[in-house]
């Protein structure tokens, strides 16, 4: 009898893992939204709201043999998944993957694929009002925003601010050097080392004064607040022996398991086991998760397995608009023509409109 697999989250883990495993085992996703979040494209999505087309994907071709559940599950233990309904699912094996909340529109609130569509449109139509942007966070979202913006309405005065003395400060200073330079030579002005105090909103983009740490004061037509992710891990929080880490994340052990039940694995931007929240970390374990189910469903103990090693010095693809931008990739710190080719042309588009059964 082929082994019961329950993957709870449809994200970049939970798909690949998904479809990796259901012609290895009897599989089950259960994901409470009817469309895939392709986060990349959500931003250019704010100057290019026609890329939502296919940076929202529906979930319906995803499966051939598995079998996916559109609804949120509330809770899990060793042997079942329960639904908001009060419904059970039952499985020998799960996998939680649900992923990160961000600052709208670059993430949905809740499952609402529809309400995401209307506040991109609606704050795509704010950003063509305003002459002069804020964007509070220069992380990978927040620095990325600046270069979509500069690219494609050279007319606004763009301003990224950033608590760090750099870019992408625990990488090579070559990557945020250059992407420093290129974002200043569009027009961004970068502030290093201030942090924006009391912001109206952590979560939406709005109009007003920013006041930074060091007593400057920004006024901007609009806001964005983009100061990182926290984890969705509120279905893990019954299990014995669960502990959080930072920015809500759930610790592991080296088979990426977050409880003392020897069944439960977390996985992503849930997990907190040395990689970053990213889709390049997501790369590297899910191959992992769909070796290690499937030794498991052949019969497999956990101890059997080889433990899971995080990134260590992890790759990073960092466009600034579809034709500039770099890139760190381990061994060397790559330009424009690279960051173009593998990310910033395309976002990664064609690909997951692939695994998910489009064209």
């Amino acid at each position: 009898m082929s082994k019961r697999i329950a993957i709870i989250g449809g994200g970049y883990i939970g798909a690949t893992l998904a479809k990796s495993l259901e012609n290895k085992a009897d599989v089950t996703l259960i994901e409470p939204r009817s469309h895939f979040v392709h986060a990349p494209a959500m931003i250019r999505a704010v100057v290019d709201p026609s890329l939502l087309d296919r940076a929202l994907i529906p979930y319906d071709t995803l499966l051939t043999q598995g079998k996916l559940v559109q609804a949120r599950a509330t809770s899990v233990d060793g042997s079942s998944v329960t639904l908001e309904d009060g419904s059970q699912i039952e499985a020998d094996y799960f996998v939680i993957a649900t992923g990160s909340d961000n600052a709208t529109p670059f993430k949905a609130v809740g499952d609402d694929i529809e309400g995401l569509r209307a506040d991109t449109a609606r704050i795509h139509a704010m950003l063509n009002d305003a002459d002069t942007i804020a964007i509070v966070g220069a992380g990978a979202v927040g620095t990325e925003l600046a270069g979509e913006i500069a690219h494609a309405m050279p007319g606004k005065k763009v301003t990224l601010i950033s608590a760090q003395p750099r870019l992408f400060p625990d990488k090579p200073a070559k990557l945020g050097d250059e992407l420093t330079k290129k974002l200043r030579s569009a027009g961004v002005e970068i502030v290093f080392g201030e942090r924006a105090q009391d912001l109206e909103s952590l979560t939406a983009p709005y109009s007003g004064t920013l006041v930074l740490s060091g007593g400057t004061q920004i006024s901007a037509d609009l806001i964005f607040p983009v100061l990182g992710s926290r984890a969705c891990s509120a279905v893990l929080d019954g299990l014995p022996g669960v502990v959080k880490g930072s920015a809500n994340r759930i610790k592991v052990d080296q088979w990426m398991r977050p409880s003392s039940l020897p069944n439960v694995f977390a996985a992503g931007d849930l997990a907190e086991m040395g990689d970053a929240m990213t889709i390049v970390a997501a790369s590297r374990q899910g191959p992992w998760l769909t070796k290690a189910l499937s030794a498991l469903a052949a019969g497999a103990t956990v101890e059997d397995l080889k433990p899971y090693k995080p990134w260590g010095k992890a790759p990073i693809l960092v466009p600034i608009g579809p034709e500039k931008g770099n890139s760190y990739l381990i061994a060397f710190t790559a330009g424009d023509l690279v960051t173009r080719l593998m990310k910033g042309k395309d976002l990664f588009l064609t690909k997951y409109n692939k695994l998910l059964g489009r064209r």
